[in-house]
């Protein structure tokens, strides 16, 4: 037997983890994003498990990111990404009304699109209680073919905001109406008319629609940032251009204790910006990446009268996305200009350190010298000083010596031993300096 990697299977399964929903109109779909973090994935899972038990259907497992249910009234799709997750409810209409369970409206009233929500029939109490914050609700309404012939005037009339865009799909397999708006009840909506898609891609279509309308969203969080960050920003390029000016300004020139806490300051405040904007500035270019990754998937056609998906985005979004990058790069173009300016004036001050360094070896070699005459000028004295002492003692002694009977003039013997107690002295103290020396060199 061949011994598996630990995560074959984990890595092999990552490509079905996330499966389309196969469809058939007509269906009403309502889709949530909440913006959560990392610490509450477990929460989440237990509150999806809560809504199981209600209507006894198998819970999540623990440390999964996708899940799938049929809970009898309607069907429920959870993601958990990075940073948000997501709630897709289904509902069938025509399988609504075959179960007769009450709680949808009459056939005929059934069948007209956000009249009745997928979302209607979840637990408001288990509502109330997601985790997180709502950060995208949207309405999806999928008509069959057999669904009735509009006018284009009854179409636009079901988008409150009147701002919307519109597609054809695949040579014309599928329509697309989505205003991008949120409407008093909370939600945005999107109507797709089905011409003849399979059921799985149908689903394809409608997961598009719906990750286009929450990644473009996740992407539009970094736009506060920029607008917030944009006048400090502004603010800490003016500071920085002063202070770089001050450093070439010849009445500064004794004063860069004061430009380099000045300095510091604004890179302490530069880095701070930084550290609160880069992540959220690159997850937003992620995101936008894939909202045009989404996009393209469609194969959109142009439809009489309306702006397609693609260029309703790039003419709103793109803007956002592209002041949060200038912003991004205004901030790393700041940073580096602070750290040239801060090396600038570091150079500028080790320079008149190693000048004043120069100076102060200067004097201490001057110094130096000074003691070395000293020293030398001490050492003949210090000669003479024990030259005396020594003719003394061989003075007195030559006196003594004479007391006890030997015929020497004690003066003549000192007389004659000066020459020689001097030199040998001076040959001493000499051979003591030049041992000191040799053994400091060493």
């Amino acid at each position: 037997m061949l011994r598996d990697h630990p995560l074959r299977v984990e890595l092999c399964n990552e490509l079905h983890a996330r499966p389309f929903t196969q469809l058939a109109g007509p269906e009403t779909i309502t889709h949530l994003g909440m913006l959560t973090n990392e610490e509450m994935a477990e929460e989440e899972r237990m509150h999806v498990g809560l809504l199981c038990q209600r209507f006894n259907v198998a819970a999540p497992s623990p440390g999964i990111k996708h899940f799938m249910a049929d809970m009898g009234h309607f069907f429920l799709v959870w993601e958990r990404h990075t940073e948000f997750s997501t709630y897709t409810f289904f509902l069938n209409r025509r399988d609504a009304d075959r179960k007769d369970r009450g709680r949808v409206l009459s056939k005929k009233r059934n069948l007209e699109p956000f009249v009745k929500a997928a979302i209607d029939l979840v637990p408001d109490d288990w509502l109330k209680a997601v985790p997180g914050e709502r950060l995208v609700g949207v309405h999806l309404e999928l008509e069959g073919p057999d669904s009735p012939e509009r006018t284009m005037e009854k179409q636009v009339a079901f988008f409150p905001s009147g701002n919307l865009s519109a597609c054809v799909l695949r040579g014309g397999l599928a329509a697309v109406w989505m205003d991008f708006s949120i409407n008093d009840d909370g939600y945005g909506r999107i109507l797709v008319k089905d011409y003849g898609l399979k059921p799985r891609q149908l689903g394809r279509t409608v997961q598009r629609l719906l990750e286009i309308e929450t990644y473009r969203m996740m992407a539009l969080l970094s736009l506060p940032l920029a607008q917030q960050y944009g006048a400090r920003l502004a603010k800490a390029g003016r500071v920085l251009t002063e202070i770089t000016t001050r450093m070439t300004d010849q009445r500064e020139v004794d004063n860069e204790k004061n430009l380099l806490r000045e300095l510091t300051e604004l890179s302490a405040e530069i880095e701070q910006a930084a550290a609160a904007t880069s992540y959220r500035f690159s997850a937003s270019q992620a995101y936008y990446e894939l909202v045009k990754q989404r996009n393209q998937k469609l194969k959109e056609d142009y439809m009489d009268g309306f702006q397609k998906i693609e260029s309703f985005l790039d003419r709103r979004l793109s803007p956002a996305m592209r002041t949060c990058e200038a912003m991004g790069l205004r901030l790393d173009t700041l940073s580096k200009r602070v750290a040239r300016a801060g090396q600038l004036l570091r150079t500028r001050v080790d320079i008149q350190l190693e000048e004043q360094n120069s100076a102060l070896l200067k004097s201490m070699d001057k110094r130096a010298r000074i003691q070395l005459r000293l020293q030398e000028t001490v050492e003949g004295l210090s000669v003479a000083a024990i030259s005396y002492y020594v003719v003394s003692l061989i003075y007195y002694l030559s006196k003594g010596i004479k007391s006890i009977g030997f015929g020497l003039d004690a003066s003549i013997v000192a007389a004659i031993s000066i020459p020689f107690v001097v030199s040998a002295l001076w040959l001493g103290v000499r051979r003591v300096r030049r041992i000191v020396e040799r053994d400091s060199q060493d």
